[in-house]
């Protein structure tokens, strides 16, 4: 479903909602392949906003470590705030 709304055209940096942005919610969810796609497609990883701020924190909060790792090794903040 998340490749299909990227193909229609869908913002892969809205923000909103609880989690912040669709990043940050797949990375608080566990979703590691939808993470992945949304890096790819440029989702600005180390954007800031909802509950835990950053996907990077979003990801730690909750144990996510691929996830984790994932972001880290493609230029997540770590000292984001």
């Amino acid at each position: 479903m998340v490749q299909v709304l990227l193909d229609r055209g869908a913002d892969v940096n809205m923000q909103g909602g609880e989690y912040g942005n669709a990043l940050q919610a797949a990375a608080y969810q566990g979703h590691r392949a939808i993470v992945e796609l949304l890096v790819e497609k440029g989702a600005d990883i180390n954007a800031q906003g909802g509950k835990y701020c950053t996907a990077l924190q979003q990801g730690s909060k909750v144990g996510r470590l691929s996830i984790v790792k994932f972001l880290l090794d493609n230029q997540a903040d770590v000292n984001a705030q």
